[in-house]
Parts: C-alpha cells; structure tokens; sequence
C-alpha cells in the first residue's frame, strides 16, 4: 500500500493565473501509483463544483474528501483513497481552535478478498498553523484524540514545525544567527521561548511522538528500526533562501500498532517535485497484509 504526503504550494496556481504547476503535479503524483494521498494547500479546489479536486481524483484514480477552506486562508486540506483498499465509514471535519480544518475520514482497510478490517482506522490530513506555535500545539493535542484507547489512526502533513529528536536528526534545525535568514518573521513564527530563549519550535512533535508516544513518526521510525536514514531526509525550503536551509517539517504519523507493517519511507525532492512545490513529496509503503492483521485483532 503506497501513501504519499504533499503539500501542493497553493495547489499549482501562479500568481499570474495560470495553474501549469497543478497539472504537472498530478503527473508527479501518479508516477509513484499512490494507494492513498494526504494532500495540503488544495487552494481553490472548491471553486466550480470542486472541479480542480475532482480533477486530481480522477487523474490519480482516487476517491476525494476535502475540508472547508475558511475566509482568511483559502488553503484546505484532502485526503484522496482507493476505494478497492478502503471501505469509508465515516467523514469528519475538526475545525474549532485550529487554523486549518483536519480532513478526517473514518475507514476500514479491505484485505486481498475484499474483506474490510475488524477495527476502523482514522485517516487525516493535517496542516498545522504557519503563524503560532500555541495554536499549532493545540492542533497537534487535538490529533491526540484520534489515538485515544480504542482508535488506530494513520496521518500526514505538512507540521510547520521541527522533529524533537533534534540530536538523532540528520537535518539541522534552523540557525537563527545567519543573516541569510532574512525573514524576521520566520523567525517569530517558528520559535518558543525555553529558558529565557527563542529556541525551534520542536512541541507538536513531542505532543505526537514523544512521552508516552502516542504515534510513531514514520522518518524516524524507518531511520533508526528500519535502516533507511534518507527517511530523515529535509522536505521544505525547496524555493526560498530567506528562510535558512531546508527543514523536516512534512511528517507522516500512525498508531505505534502499525508500526510493524511500515515497509519504507522514502523523501522525494527532485527536479519533478522542485519544479511544482516548495515541498519535497512523501512516500512510504506498508505491508497491506500486516497492516490488515494489524487492524483485525484476533477475537
């Protein structure tokens, strides 16, 4: 089972009007095959009758959901399935005290016959807030509660924040000395103070996969259980110099039951990926009879 993660800048629309990006991305998207997507930035999609969402769908042989846009950032998030590996039993939508609404759609993973799985899995596409680490905490506590006793949950985004393993990373936070980071804004964004100190904003991450570890964070997971350190790879900056060197803010997060059927993860920042995002493209592949194992516990 192929999952993509993939924050689409503005979902291909230029400033001069024209959306070449949005169509070349789709090709993109396709050549990996993805089973299920959890795209943010889907801006506009609604527009027409959700024309532009259905277009992606279509392109990539997929199912949509989308959350609401909201009137000061047109930017939803999505998630995009097939409906020959998911049975879809429920559509939410968590929009109170965060920035953008989690797209949150309830499924159950179908095995090779057809069978859907005995528990549900919560999938959700997730864009945390660009502007305030306390609303981005608050979101990330609200994701908390899809992993609550009883529930499984599989999820991705785009976390504008930093992992909280910080001396197992291979990517180094941001260096708030250099002057080529030149967006003081950036700056105010991104950091908390700890200790008298404006330091990297590392909480979300630590409120997903830290303490008791509600989920697993898949990079880190496939570097250090599964061998495959570019899964640590950086996966934002691809575009701007102002803002320092390239970061690893685009995540992906399950419930540690499903750690065992993650296969790999891998970080794709090529030209293709550079030349319609500012967002490297996720991909990791799980083992669908594990997972589905995983998923239907043994009565």
């Amino acid at each position: 089972m192929t999952v993509a993660v993939w924050n689409g800048e503005h979902n291909g629309h230029d400033r001069n009007g024209t959306d070449e990006r949005r169509h070349r991305a789709y090709d993109v998207l396709a050549g990996h095959r993805p089973d299920l997507v959890f795209r943010q930035e889907l801006t506009h999609a609604h527009l027409d009758g959700s024309r532009a969402l259905y277009e992606e769908a279509n392109r990539l042989g997929l199912w949509p959901f989308m959350a609401p846009g909201t009137s000061e950032s047109p930017n939803p998030t999505g998630v995009l399935l097939s409906t020959e590996l998911f049975r879809v039993d429920a559509l939410y939508t968590h929009a109170t005290g965060g920035w953008h609404p989690i797209c949150n759609p309830l499924v159950r993973l179908k095995d090779s016959d057809g069978r859907p799985s005995g528990t549900a899995l919560s999938l959700a596409s997730v864009h945390l807030c660009c502007y305030d680490p306390e609303t981005r905490a608050r979101e990330a506590k609200r994701l908390v509660t899809l992993g609550a006793p009883g529930r499984t949950a599989l999820f991705g985004g785009d976390m504008n924040s930093y992992p909280h393993r910080t001396h197992e990373e291979s990517v180094p936070l941001p260096d708030w000395s250099d002057p080529a980071l030149s967006d003081a804004a950036h700056f105010e964004h991104r950091t908390v103070e700890r200790d008298g100190q404006r330091v990297a904003d590392t909480v979300p991450d630590q409120i997903l996969a830290g303490g008791r570890q509600v989920f697993v964070e898949a990079g880190h997971y496939a570097a250090t259980r599964l061998g495959q350190p570019g899964a640590r790879e950086a996966t934002a900056n691809l575009w701007r110099k102002d803002q320092g060197r390239r970061s690893r803010i685009d995540r992906l997060y399950f419930s540690p039951a499903l750690a065992p059927a993650l296969l790999s993860l891998k970080v794709v920042a090529d030209d293709d990926v550079a030349e319609v995002s500012d967002h490297a493209l996720l991909i990791a592949r799980f083992d669908r009879c594990v997972l589905h194992q995983a998923l239907t516990p043994a009565a």
